[in-house]
């Protein structure tokens, strides 16, 4: 098999003569060759109604990686006509921000817009963002951010108001299909080349890139370098050779970002709802992008008592034990602990009786005055106590033929106060028939 070398000159290919990589070269220059994005630049969109109107805004662009937010910010310079600023979060200072803003202040004096750019503008200190903010406000600045993190979090909420977000979607397999097809038919690709590939082969790429257009253009690009070469000329990417290039999918994963509780939240969610299929897929997304499997088994304890609680009293005890498998298999042996738990909690009945007895008491330990404890139930360990009437009244309840004694326990504002309110799920509807006979026997209404 003939392969291509990236130091062939032959196709147009030569490194001498600048190669750049296939996601550089077929770049959209335009909205009508930008792909993606049709909720904010269709017809109907509320960003291609701006760019009509000339009205550009300052913004943030939020979305994944390969999406296309550093190509709709050129574009958006070159339809408005602007000077583009291109800054880098991890090479740019303040000293370099500030000189170029002067600059710009100086062109908008000669009718000059200027556009700043900011990839990964998340990465920027506050001191760095706080830079932009009189020139933004001043309009001296179009300022376009771009960032794969929640703007919420990363952006400071000065900078953030005089901005207007918009969300970017990962693309779609049709639209990763879509912009393949184009790069082997379009001359800044591989439109003079002769590269016979079936269509299969790039919806297999698309569904690869996961919503990333820089990913299917480089594993395109792979693909077709590595290609076989006929005696014509010709470069046949077969299945072979592009699962050679794929190799192992990478999940997209930020083990500190957003991400990261998005994908938490849905586990846990989807246990509630009693959807094991869905609970174990958003457990494989987890640990196998990477994720700590203690941290997912410590969720998984608390799961166990803030939404089973006493529902279950095997519910606990299996979480813990998952949390210790963890710890003695690691991963990827602990997978199938994981899995067993999460099945099981995501099936289990399910009482947050519990989880609202604790937060009720809360409130009112927090909010309320620190009511003494009732005498009756004071040690009395010293004579001066049992002078002061520590202890006195208190009935020791194993004495009892009912095993439980009539008494208050609860500070006397607090008497009235119901806490626990146990359902009937699972093993609870044993325990609410319990509680209402104790409390009933408590208050001398009736001997259980």
């Amino acid at each position: 098999m003939n392969q291509l070398s990236l130091f062939d000159s032959e196709n147009g290919y030569s490194l001498s003569q600048g190669f750049a990589p296939l996601a550089d070269r077929m770049r959209p220059r335009d909205l009508e060759d930008y792909v993606g994005q049709r909720h904010l630049l269709g017809p109907r969109g509320i960003l291609r109604q701006m760019l009509e109107r000339d009205q550009v805004c300052s913004m943030i662009f939020w979305g994944p990686p390969g999406v296309g937010k550093t190509t709709l910010a050129r574009i958006i310079a070159n339809r408005t006509k602007s000077d583009f600023v291109n800054f880098s979060a991890v090479t740019s200072g303040i000293k370099e921000i500030k000189d170029i803003m002067r600059q710009a202040e100086e062109n908008r004096g000669y009718g000059v817009r200027t556009l700043c750019f900011v990839d990964e503008i998340h990465r920027f200190n506050k001191a760095q963002q706080d830079a932009f903010l009189p020139y933004v406000e001043r309009g001296s600045i179009t300022l376009i951010g771009a960032t794969t993190e929640n703007p919420s979090f990363e952006i400071n909420a000065a900078l953030l108001s005089r901005c207007k977000v918009f969300v970017l979607k990962e693309l779609t397999a049709e639209e990763l299909t879509d912009l393949l097809s184009r790069a082997l038919r379009d001359k800044r690709g591989f439109g003079s080349s002769k590269v016979r590939m079936d269509d299969a082969l790039l919806r297999l790429i698309a569904d690869f890139a996961n919503g990333d257009g820089r990913t299917a253009l480089n594993t395109l690009e792979m693909a077709v370098l590595n290609g076989e070469i006929s005696a014509d000329g010709s470069i046949a990417v077969t299945e072979e050779t592009l699962r050679q290039c794929l190799g192992k999918k990478t999940l997209l994963y930020d083990k500190k970002g957003e991400e990261h509780y998005n994908l938490i939240s849905a586990l846990h969610k989807s246990m509630r709802n009693c959807d094991p299929d869905a609970a174990v897929y958003w457990l494989a997304r987890m640990l196998e992008a990477g994720e700590d499997p203690l941290f997912i088994a410590r969720r998984l304890v608390r799961f166990a008592s803030e939404d089973i609680g006493l529902a279950d009293n095997q519910a606990l005890p299996l979480a813990v034990a998952a949390y210790q498998a963890c710890h003695f298999n690691g991963m990827p042996e602990c997978n199938v602990n994981l899995a067993q738990t999460v099945i099981y909690l995501s099936l289990a009945p399910r009482s947050n009786a519990v989880y609202r007895a604790y937060e009720t008491a809360k409130e009112d330990a927090l909010k309320q005055l620190a009511e003494p404890v009732p005498l009756q139930i004071r040690n009395a360990p010293t004579r001066l106590m049992e002078e002061l009437h520590y202890g006195e009244g208190y009935v020791y309840a194993h004495n009892t033929r009912e095993k439980m004694a009539r008494m208050t326990c609860l500070p006397e504002s607090l008497k009235e106060r119901r806490y626990y309110l146990p359902t009937e799920e699972g093993g609870e509807g044993v325990l609410k028939k319990r509680l209402e006979e104790s409390r009933a026997f408590r208050l001398g209404e009736e001997t259980p």
